[in-house]
């Protein structure tokens, strides 16, 4: 949907054939996908997040959104806190939400279904230094290990539950009669603790974000807050099964 909120403006957005195998595999992008059901333009964004999702390399999410609800079709997975993330990275910027939109890293805006523009995003972002962030399950209880930076910095460490499959029927709205799969889906989040270039070990008990609807589990280590998001500074992404496997030896 190429409606902007409070402009109006039309992006074009154009998929590209370009692949993110040039982007270094030891650098670990975050890429925050804002979609809606209601949006016709989204499909080929949901489907391309599904695609980067599988890159060993990024942290790729789906935020569902919910200011399109009007529009005959009320998102099933929508939640007015991904509505308030989104539009907390515009005004920092001083720029406008719309879907699909990415942001990469929390400091790159670029169309959602636009491979190229991610790719470029990515490589523009590749050089800052991501802190390495290490999850273990430990029986009901997740742990966060995050080492020393090279600088002091003032940062919050967010948990995400993650649903990695979500496919929904579509009975209303510009997609209607169309089943769409909707990827690394967050569920749930939750700030778990700060970082302040020092070393630190988190733990968080698992029902806090883990529920019947979570399969994967993302810690994103971000500068400034909720509602003044800077830039991601470190992250991780786990499946759920694969870190009760390895607890469990």
């Amino acid at each position: 949907m190429d409606r902007r909120i409070g402009w109006a403006v039309v992006v074009s957005v154009i998929g590209s054939a370009a692949t993110l195998s040039d982007v270094d595999a030891q650098t670990r992008g975050v890429i925050e996908l804002f979609t809606s059901q209601g949006c016709s333009s989204c499909p080929p964004a949901d489907q391309l997040l599904g695609r980067l999702a599988e890159e060993p390399a990024i942290v790729a999410m789906s935020l569902p959104i919910d200011y399109w609800d009007y529009l005959g079709w009320k998102d099933t997975l929508a939640s007015p806190e991904n509505t308030a993330r989104q539009r907390s990275y515009a005004r920092v910027r001083g720029d406008m939400v719309y879907t699909p939109q990415v942001v990469v890293n929390g400091k790159i805006p670029v169309p959602g279904a636009n491979e190229q523009a991610i790719t470029q995003a990515l490589a523009d972002s590749r050089s800052d230094a991501m802190v390495p962030v290490k999850l273990a399950l430990k029986g009901e209880e997740l742990s966060v290990t995050i080492p020393a930076g090279s600088s002091s910095v003032d940062a919050q460490v967010w948990v995400c539950g993650l649903s990695s499959s979500m496919p929904v029927t579509i009975e209303r709205g510009e997609n209607r009669g169309h089943t769409l799969t909707y990827y690394n889906v967050i569920r749930h989040r939750l700030k778990i603790g700060d970082w302040t270039g020092a070393p630190v070990a988190l733990h968080v008990p698992t029902a806090d974000f883990i529920d019947k609807t979570v399969d994967r589990v993302a810690v994103i280590v971000q500068a400034g807050t909720l509602g003044n998001p800077g830039p991601v500074l470190g992250a991780a992404i786990e499946p759920v099964g694969a870190m009760q496997a390895h607890s469990s030896q």
